[in-house]
């Protein structure tokens, strides 16, 4: 499955209604051109599970960065790499999945 497609099914399987009125998804951009991923993980099968931080620094222009946070999936990168912060969090959601 497509990492936007994985999101978007992740973020329904927690819609119930209640979860999505104080916690959610937030994709927005950053004023260097790049993008920040918030992903609330608060009663989900993610809460409380921790992700080795992952930093890529290649150039001024070719970045990546992503951690958990206090109950928050948090990626940033530049502009290029939305769909990169997307599939780092599939693969942590997936490997956290197989855990359980």
């Amino acid at each position: 499955m497509a990492p936007l497609e994985f999101l978007q099914s992740w973020y329904l399987a927690r819609a119930n209604g209640e979860w999505e009125r104080t916690r959610g998804v937030t994709i927005e951009t950053l004023d260097n051109s790049g993008w920040m991923v918030t992903i609330d993980l608060i009663e989900t099968p993610l809460q409380d599970r921790s992700m080795p931080p992952i930093r890529q620094d290649r150039s001024p222009g070719d970045w990546l960065v992503c951690r958990v946070e206090r109950n928050q999936f948090l990626g940033q990168g530049d502009g290029r790499k939305l769909g990169a912060i997307l599939e780092i969090f599939q693969n942590w959601a997936d490997a956290a999945a197989k855990v359980e």
